[in-house]
């Protein structure tokens, strides 16, 4: 139970700090030029706390937890690998249904934000990933 709450923990953290440096920083502006029509003036805090919660738990069935068990494909590059995937098609399934269906979604806003998906799972799937391992 230690290792689990301990690997939820650091998949966790790790994933809204650096979501909150790319939205809070790095992106911000991108975001507004491309979707800012339908970006909301305040954001719901518990939505995305829902959110990240639920993703995280995804990240923890689906990459972390196998790597962590001893399964045999439980190495480093594996959950870096299996992390950039899982952000890629949750990102992709996001991004990709606004493209097709919303009026006026950038391609470029839905390209840069599946790859970001990418990158935040991947690394923070290896938070968690280091927290089993430490524990």
């Amino acid at each position: 139970m230690k290792k689990n709450i301990a690997a939820y923990a650091a998949t966790l953290l790790l994933m809204v700090a650096l979501d909150m440096l790319w939205l809070g920083l790095v992106a911000t502006s991108w975001y507004q030029q491309g979707i800012g029509h339908l970006m909301a003036e305040d954001p719901k805090i518990g939505v995305a706390v829902v959110f990240y919660a639920v993703y995280a738990l995804g990240l923890m069935v689906f990459v972390v937890l196998p790597a962590g068990k001893g399964t045999a494909d439980g190495g480093w590059g594996t959950t870096l690998v299996r992390g950039a995937l899982f952000g890629f098609f949750a990102y992709a399934t996001y991004d990709l249904t606004n493209w097709a269906t919303l009026k006026n979604w950038p391609g470029s806003v839905a390209l840069v934000d599946m790859a970001w998906g990418a990158v935040v799972s991947s690394l923070s799937a290896a938070a968690g990933k280091w927290a089993w391992d430490r524990c």
